[in-house]
């Protein structure tokens, strides 16, 4: 009678494939089904196979005078601010980039402090800095006015704020393509003689223009999918765009203008979509294959004119960044919006009110912070999951999983809200539950717009691990698990707990995904902040704000602090 010890150990081996990778792959699917899948599919069958869709809704939507001006207002702001954004962040890249400045750490810091601030705390910091009643102005004796309209009530003004917001992205991209840039090449157009702006005309330009590139479309995406700076600066001004439009019938009419919606829905996301696949398509044109590994990034010397430079890109951040912030905390420190900010007018009652006193300004607070502590977690443990497929057998499905994430991540924040409220206001089958109104739907928004966003410093870690400790693993007799748990985990945990923490400044008080999720008990620290704004009430939106800023600033503090040992390119500031 045959032994059957030598097939035990192969069972055993056996069961251990069946728990491992498969297991995850299949989870993972799962997720993607439930994030990406069931939500955008929803939206473009109703569009286009519900009563009254298809082809028919799309002809009606576009021959409205409303839609016409929306779509337009939508293409104009993204297309300019997108131009202004890539100009000035083009800029910085270049003169922090290539330039021999010091504190550039520092200095980026600073400029991602502009990406970090939600678009509407921005919003609302610029209008109470520039307005007639500006408590700041007003104390240095140069506001307008009384009566005056505010000049960001305007299309310059929405244009203005929206290339602000998007600098960070084309500065990013841009530093990331010079870290790239071979040495030898600059040193070779040294040697011939060529002066650094014939340098970086004839050679640094060129090279980086696909980045460029790419950074003005990341820019338009951003711009096209934004909220906050339209509702507050585009309706007072009559500038409305596709976003707000989308959020004015939703709260005029309600769930029942949800196939008008998807048709909307539809037409933006295939905007931006288009925009994605026009940058790539043409990047694969215009680039150019580097001879050599990067190497150590090329310096210029800015000689006598450092000084100069460094003092213009600290007082240009300065206006940005910290002038519309103290605007604001002086708007929370006075009594009433107006009222000259003076030792004796000086107030912590709007503080106390917004933290202690309003029911719904604590519920905010902590609706927020558990969503976003919930999405940073979850989310860094499917980054490392999906990283962790992605290098072996499986790897096909997990890019497949990530590349659903990508294409999420460049849809536009309303076009996902409404996706998820169309597939998911009925009660789920079997179950008589429905997700609509709760805590659960906006974190699983959250969870689908930003899954990229935890994946990519996970991506970069994994990139750099040593193929032979998994190897070493293997012979060993470790399981999939076993390797995940004890090798993956405790190596790669530093780039997920960074990208986690991403996650959570995005999550904390953005406004444009749950703009049209919240309800009673399930309001954000954005929508809160937004609604006092609307509503008139600017002290307590200028007092939340400036909380809502510290801890954005605290939470950066603590990421640069995180990332003082990981590689290059996990934290976006840091070299």
């Amino acid at each position: 009678m045959p032994s059957d010890t030598g097939a035990a150990p192969a069972r055993r081996s056996g069961l251990r494939s069946l728990s491992g990778e498969p297991v995850l792959l299949a989870a993972l699917a799962l997720v993607a089904l439930v994030l990406f899948v069931v939500p955008l599919g929803a939206v473009v069958r109703l569009a286009l196979f519900a009563t009254g869709g298809g082809v028919d809704a799309f002809v009606t939507a576009l021959s409205s005078r409303s839609v016409q001006r929306a779509l337009w207002h939508s293409l104009e702001s993204s297309a300019l601010s997108a131009a202004l954004a890539t100009l000035v962040g083009g800029g910085l890249g270049l003169l922090i980039g290539l330039g021999d400045m010091r504190g550039r750490v520092a200095l980026s810091f600073a400029i991602l402090m502009l990406m970090m601030i939600p678009a509407h705390v921005t919003a609302i910091a610029w209008m109470q800095m520039l307005g007639p009643s500006s408590v700041l102005l007003n104390a240095l004796g140069i506001a307008a006015a009384p009566g005056t309209t505010n000049p960001l009530y305007s299309r310059q003004g929405v244009i203005a704020l929206l290339a602000l917001q998007q600098v960070p992205i084309v500065y990013l991209t841009l530093r990331a393509a010079l870290r790239a840039l071979p040495r030898d090449l600059a040193e070779a157009a040294r040697v011939a003689g060529a002066s650094p702006l014939r340098l970086i005309s004839r050679v640094i330009l060129p090279l980086t223009f696909p980045a460029l590139l790419a950074g003005y479309a990341l820019a338009f995406v951003s711009a096209l999918g934004n909220f906050g700076v339209p509702a507050l600066l585009g309706i007072p001004g009559r500038y409305v765009t596709l976003p707000v439009l989308m959020w004015q019938r939703l709260a005029s009419s309600g769930p029942s203008v949800l196939a008008d919606l998807a048709v909307l829905a539809c037409l933006i996301g295939a905007l931006a979509l288009l925009a994605v696949l026009a940058q790539m398509r043409v990047l694969r044109r215009l680039s150019v294959a580097l001879i050599g590994p990067p190497q150590q990034s090329l310096r210029l010397t800015l000689g006598r004119a450092r000084p100069w430079v460094e003092a213009a890109v600290w007082l240009l951040l300065a206006l940005t960044v910290l002038a519309p912030f103290l605007a604001m905390l002086a708007t929370a420190l006075v009594p009433t919006y107006g009222v000259p900010l003076r030792p004796d007018t000086a107030t912590l009652r709007h503080f106390h009110e917004v933290i202690f006193t309003q029911a719904v300004t604590a519920r905010a607070f902590a609706n927020s912070a558990g969503l976003a502590l919930a999405a940073g977690t979850i989310v860094a443990g499917l980054a490392l999951g999906l990283g962790a497929l992605m290098r072996g057998r499986f790897g096909s499905g997990a890019r497949g999983v990530a590349t659903l994430a990508e294409l999420a991540y460049a849809v536009p924040g309303l076009v996902i809200s409404v996706a998820f409220i169309i597939a998911f206001i009925k009660p789920l089958p079997g179950l008589g539950i429905s997700l609509y109104g709760t805590h659960w739907i906006i974190l699983a928004a959250y969870l689908s717009a930003f899954l990229a966003m935890g994946l990519k410093p996970v991506s970069v870690a994994y990139a750099a691990l040593d193929p032979a400790l998994q190897d070493a693993a293997r012979v060993s007799g470790a399981g999939f698990w076993r390797r995940l748990w004890r090798i993956d985990a405790p190596l790669i945990a530093p780039a997920a707990a960074s990208g986690a923490v991403l996650v959570m400044l995005t999550a904390w008080n953005e406004v444009t995904l749950s703009a049209i999720l919240w309800t009673r008990g399930t309001e954000t620290l954005g929508t809160v902040i937004f609604n006092y704004e609307d509503g008139g009430y600017s002290t307590l939106a200028s007092a939340m704000s400036v909380i809502s800023v510290l801890a954005t600033l605290a939470l950066m503090l603590a990421l640069h602090r995180i990332g003082r040992g990981l590689p290059p390119g996990i934290i976006p500031w840091r070299d």
